[in-house]
């Protein structure tokens, strides 16, 4: 804040007025500065499927551009078993595939304070946020100490909740307690890790369907600039652990038959489930410089909003969607040419990827020159569609493509859906790895994501402050370019522990 001096005891009225004046303009400026301060991310932590168990494992599998799709596990459900060939056949499921963790069962309860009997009734999901949660934090610098008492924000998109269900279908009711409760409401996903780091700051769990983890996000850094909290946790996590969304998913025929997400392409035909558990650290921007943090990369801006009256309750709305990518570039003071790839939701529904694309080309086509069109790209023909996690995902996908400068290859696309326009060439898919390097402007980027429950998420992503060797002079030094920050020494200390908490799969479906 400005610091004026005060009037002399014998000034003027008219003297005073105006000082008055100038003080209260100053703090107006303060205010508007804290409400649109950039956030600067330092730490991410992630669970994805092909065993991409940490940015550095997901960055090779994205950039090598490999699927990591495959059948369903056993230990969920009997996918030959549920196989139809036709959506409509009631009980079935017309795809055998999906993205799924290598390891859900494993998990070292006692590296969080927790007992084995406790564990046994948590949500995987909670112990997928656990583990992610406490690697975020650690990348960032922040090893978790519950008597640090810091004042740090939990923030969690988390929509399913079917273990519940599981565990009374496989023990009955007599084995219920308040381990039970604690351990499948989504409210304690985020309260957990609160009480077990000793994170002081908001602490909530958010369900907006498929945008949860990106609504997340966007809240975390409303806090951020608020001062709620002075770092913010966003996470996102899903997990498949019976058929029923599947079954339910595929006699609506949005299930990719061939088990692939063919997004953008004219042989897409559906969208494929999948499931993993994704972190971000946030932190203002003057706070990360301040500690000398290493920013992997800053959010100027972002946006929430609700389809509304669309053509129905799942149906995507583009005026909707168009409306939110104008919102979150006005939050920035960004112009729609700053942009340079985005992030889709994509989906790989003959429906929703025409009217997402139809959004994109509204806003960001009308001034694009043919030479430089907007690149997109989609993490879900990687892995699938993560659902409550399926955001972060994307998110983290975009930090890293900053971090290394190249923007992975979008899978399974050969021939541009004739249903798409693709306004004469100024949109374009990057369907190879394709440099990204640092330029005279910062690179920008955005990540979309669409509930179907009508919530519309965008969050825009820029290249951190100054050159990653400048960065390097920070806390993490030494960092050759473009080596991920690695996290301490200490994760391996939980990661792929004791198998004191199985997971109870395998209900009689």
């Amino acid at each position: 804040m400005t610091l004026r001096t005060s009037p002399a005891p014998d000034a003027s009225p008219l003297r005073r007025a105006l000082h008055a004046i100038e003080v209260l303009e100053d703090r107006l400026e303060d205010q508007r500065k804290s409400s649109t301060e950039p956030i600067a991310i330092v730490g991410l932590g992630c669970r994805f499927p092909g065993g991409a168990n940490s940015p550095a494992a997901f960055w090779d599998l994205l950039q090598s551009g490999r699927d990591a799709i495959s059948v369903v596990p056993s230990q969920r459900w009997d996918a030959v078993a549920f196989l139809a060939a036709h959506p409509s056949t009631p009980g079935r499921i017309v795809s055998r595939h999906g993205g799924f963790l290598d390891d859900l069962e494993s998990f070292d309860p006692a590296f969080f304070g927790i007992t084995p009997r406790e564990a046994t009734r948590m949500d995987p999901q909670h112990r997928l946020l656990l583990e992610v949660a406490w690697e975020t934090l650690d990348a960032a610098g922040q090893t978790p100490d519950r008597r640090a008492g810091r004042n740090t924000g939990v923030f969690v998109g988390i929509t399913g909740a079917e273990y519940g269900s599981l565990q009374i279908s496989a023990t009955g009711t007599q084995e219920l307690d308040t381990y039970h409760l604690t351990g499948n409401a989504l409210n304690t996903a985020a309260g957990r890790l609160a009480f077990v780091f000793g994170l002081q700051g908001p602490a909530l769990a958010i369900d907006t369907a498929c945008s949860s983890s990106l609504t997340a996000v966007h809240l975390a850094c409303q806090s951020l600039r608020r001062r709620e909290c002075d770092t913010a946790l966003a996470l996102g996590v899903n997990a498949l652990l019976s058929p029923i969304g599947s079954i339910a998913l595929s006699r609506g025929q949005v299930l990719a038959p061939g088990g692939r997400a063919r997004t953008f392409d004219a042989s897409a035909e559906g969208m494929v489930r999948g499931e993993g558990c994704g972190g971000v650290a946030l932190k203002r921007l003057s706070d990360a410089q301040r500690d000398h943090d290493f920013v992997l990369a800053v959010i100027p801006g972002s946006a929430v909003n609700q389809d509304g009256p669309s053509s129905g309750l799942t149906v995507p709305h583009r005026p909707a969607q168009a409306r939110l990518l104008r919102t979150a570039l006005a939050s920035a003071g960004l112009q729609p040419e700053a942009i340079d790839y985005i992030e889709a939701h994509g989906t790989g529904t003959p429906l929703g990827d025409p009217i997402e694309v139809g959004a994109l080309g509204d806003v960001f086509a009308p001034d694009r020159e043919t030479a430089h069109p907007l690149q997109m790209g989609s993490v879900k023909t990687n892995f699938g569609h993560l659902e409550s996690a399926a955001g972060i995902a994307g998110l983290i996908k975009t930090v890293l493509a900053l971090h290394h400068e190249a923007i992975p290859p979008h899978l399974h696309f050969s021939h541009p859906s004739p249903d798409i326009n693709w306004c004469g060439g100024r949109l374009s898919v990057t369907d190879q790895l394709t440099p990204w390097p640092r330029q005279t402007r910062p690179r920008v980027a955005g990540v979309s994501s669409f509930g179907f429950s009508g919530t519309n998420a965008h969050i825009l992503l820029a290249e951190g402050p100054g050159s990653v060797e400048s960065q390097t002079r920070g806390r993490r030094t030494g960092l050759p370019t473009p080596t991920f920050p690695p996290p301490s020494a200490n994760r391996t200390r939980f990661r792929r522990g004791l198998h004191a908490a199985r997971t109870i799969t395998g209900a009689p479906w």
